[in-house]
């Protein structure tokens, strides 16, 4: 028995005698791991400052809104004004308040819009609103000449 301890201790000696860069391979992956280590805290850090700058570039929802008025300038309730999407052709409609008021949100930076209204048959001029203005808030009133 003593014999067995003692050849495996000497095949463990020959070993450490034969690869002295065991153990400046351990001290390598220690390294290693450090710098993995050191490399991914820089890539949080990194995430988290540049997070702010992303989130200031996002997209940003635009919104048009006005009175729709006579020639006179006098409010005009019960008007519908309709907001034609360019791209999609699609059209949204808003009835306007007591005080001639409309307004439509959530519309994408990038497509253009047509905006008119519309009064017992009679219609105000087209306005457009394009993708090329870098406005996000749009006031335009609207103006129908109801011949009185």
């Amino acid at each position: 028995m003593h014999g067995e301890t003692g050849s495996t201790s000497l095949i463990a000696s020959s070993v450490r005698s034969s690869f002295p860069s065991v153990a400046a391979a351990s001290a390598r992956r220690s390294v290693c791991a450090a710098m993995m280590a050191c490399g991914l805290l820089a890539a949080v850090c990194l995430a988290v400052v540049a997070t702010p700058a992303i989130a200031q570039h996002a997209p940003i929802d635009r919104t048009v809104e006005g009175k729709v008025i006579d020639k006179s300038g006098a409010l005009l309730k019960g008007a519908v004004v309709y907001l034609k999407d360019d791209h999609t052709l699609a059209v949204k409609s808003f009835i306007v308040d007591d005080a001639g008021h409309y307004r439509f949100g959530q519309l994408k930076q990038s497509t253009d819009f047509e905006l008119w209204a519309e009064l017992d048959g009679k219609r105000s001029n087209t306005r457009t609103i394009s993708s090329f203005d870098n406005k996000n808030e749009f006031v335009i009133n609207l103006k129908i000449d109801t011949g009185k």
